[in-house]
């Protein structure tokens, strides 16, 4: 009985000029990385002692940490990297501890990042949220060369919204 089984093997292992161990040459065959030309990994930067630069427009989004970035109107913006050099994956720090990671192998635009925040902040109410609104991004590279601090603020620029109706207390005073 095993002399039939190792006839098989040998007649499996033999179809079509295969050698017996199939692993062996699939080694050098390996998916190149998916990363875009002149995206960097942080740890790299910090090594060759690169410095970033965030783009400007994070300060002016006026986004609330609640609100999916799909809802922003300044849709260009998003697109932009959010760091120049671009990053591979960069920290978000908040100052309370937190701290989210937006990545993107083709670079972390602002939108991976507002996405890596919307992500912790959406199940939050208004209410729940002390500084609901992004004021923008630092790096301090004293402080850590791998990750921004997020900086937050209460409100936002006007946006030419009604403001909401004041509750109905001056009517029952009798």
């Amino acid at each position: 009985m095993s002399a039939e089984t190792a006839d098989l093997t040998k007649v499996d292992s033999a179809v079509s000029g295969l050698s017996s161990s199939p692993t062996e040459e699939k080694k050098g065959h390996r998916r190149a990385s998916s990363s875009a030309a002149g995206v960097y990994n942080i740890n790299d930067l910090e090594k060759e002692g690169k410095e970033l630069q965030i783009a400007k427009e994070t300060q002016k989004l006026n986004w609330k940490l609640n609100t999916s970035p799909a809802t922003l109107d300044d849709k260009e913006a998003l697109k932009k990297f959010l760091t120049t050099p671009p990053v591979k994956k960069i920290d978000l720090h908040f100052p309370l501890g937190l701290e989210v990671t937006a990545r993107n192998l083709k670079g972390v635009t602002i939108k991976d990042a507002l996405d890596a925040i919307h992500k912790q902040f959406k199940k939050k109410a208004d209410d729940e949220l002390e500084l609901p609104v992004l004021a923008g991004f630092e790096w301090d590279k004293e402080e850590s060369w791998t990750r921004l601090v997020v900086h937050q603020k209460k409100e936002g620029a006007p946006s030419g919204g009604g403001k909401k109706k004041k509750d109905k207390k001056d009517t029952y005073d009798e």
